[in-house]
């Protein structure tokens, strides 16, 4: 026997999926997108580039391995809304600390289970990314519209997720020092850069080049983040300040930032990259690397063109620009992330090459 819906999910052409409530029962708006990695859904989760976002899980089993208390990639999640097929509030894992479902209600984060998420992932294919609010399933179909068509999705949400002062990820026997900017980072890149011998100052987005330079890093890393690249111009400033002064390196956010700095132009795509199964080809081996993507906007490759900027990855699924690099600056950046956890690790070198940088170029000083 089918369980009764008691929640929903409303978008702007009047479409409803109900489904089962899990999580926080509280009413929400968000933009709606998907993901389809088939693991990783704490990682998802408690990712801050989802900040504000509802995302439908394409894969159907969702919760079945519980939370581990090593996997977060915040402490705070800021996620949206979490929507899938099938919810396990019984987790078989000797890892797990608690459940999803838990988590969620403790976060503020709004879930839904039972939905048709084939028909929802469809439609965010066909129609792109837009507004969705999850509520009660007897909320009346005007009014949830009413709410849609009055309500906004934050765009300051890069403020929201960014630390508010300086701190430290200290690595045992540090080699090199790497000052970080903080749009929404994920912990894994603080571990990735640990592992590999560098301290990390970790500051704020609207960090001033004069911060970062009395530090005396020995590269610059710009992080990941939610939001369209545009909404940070402190942060585009700051590359402009810094790049040729050290190693420069960018992730996701930090790619677009970095292209936005040398004078390449964003845009949003339809309905965004998200999940653990895009294939990038770097250009100048040949070698095509399975990468994990989450972002809605990329950079046009079009206006690479007399900034000084070098393309080196492409998307094979779209032809999207997935890599750029000024080497006479010792800058480079990619859309998707080397850190990804739990998989694929294909690109995990990439952080290799940033200490090869800073080891170049501290030998030249």
């Amino acid at each position: 026997m089918t369980e009764r819906a008691d929640r929903k999910i409303v978008l702007g052409d009047g479409s409803q999926y109900p489904g089962q409530g899990f999580g926080s029962r509280e009413d929400k708006v968000c933009e709606i997108v998907f993901n389809t990695s088939m693991a990783g859904y704490q990682e998802i989760l408690s990712d801050p580039s989802y900040t504000c976002q509802m995302v439908v899980m394409t894969y159907p089993l969702i919760g079945n391995y519980g939370m581990a208390a090593e996997d977060y990639e915040t402490a705070v999640p800021t996620i949206g809304a979490l929507a899938v097929r099938r919810y396990n509030d019984c987790p078989s894992n000797f890892r797990s600390a608690e459940t999803l479902g838990a988590v969620m209600e403790r976060f503020g984060i709004p879930g839904i289970q039972g939905v048709d998420t084939r028909a929802l992932t469809r439609s965010i294919r066909d129609h792109g990314s837009r507004k969705a609010l999850i509520t009660a399933a007897d909320t009346p179909l005007d009014e949830a519209l009413e709410i849609l068509r009055t309500t906004d999705v934050p765009r300051d949400v890069v403020p929201r997720v960014s630390c508010k002062a300086p701190w430290v990820s200290p690595a045992e026997n540090a080699r090199f020092h790497v000052a970080a900017i903080d749009c929404g980072m994920k912990l894994n890149i603080l571990r990735s850069l640990n592992a590999r011998g560098c301290d990390v100052t970790v500051l704020p987005y609207d960090a001033a080049a004069e911060q970062v330079l009395a530090l005396h890093p020995d590269g610059l890393f710009l992080s990941n983040g939610p939001g369209d690249p545009e909404d940070v111009p402190c942060v585009i400033e700051l590359v402009r300040a810094l790049r040729g002064r050290m190693p420069i390196f960018g992730i996701c956010l930090g790619h677009q930032i970095i292209s936005l700095a040398y004078g390449a132009g964003t845009y949003k795509l339809k309905f965004g990259h998200r999940g653990g199964n895009h294939p990038v080809r770097e250009l100048a081996t040949g070698k095509i690397e399975i990468t994990s993507q989450n972002h809605s906007y990329a950079v046009d490759g079009a206006s690479l063109a007399g900034t000084g900027l070098e393309l080196t990855h492409v998307n094979l699924l779209d032809g999207t620009v997935e890599g750029v690099r000024c080497a006479a600056d010792r800058v480079f950046s990619v859309q998707y992330h080397p850190e990804s956890a739990p998989g694929p690790q294909d690109s995990g070198h990439l952080f290799d090459r940033f200490i090869a940088m800073m080891e170049e170029d501290r030998e030249n000083a």
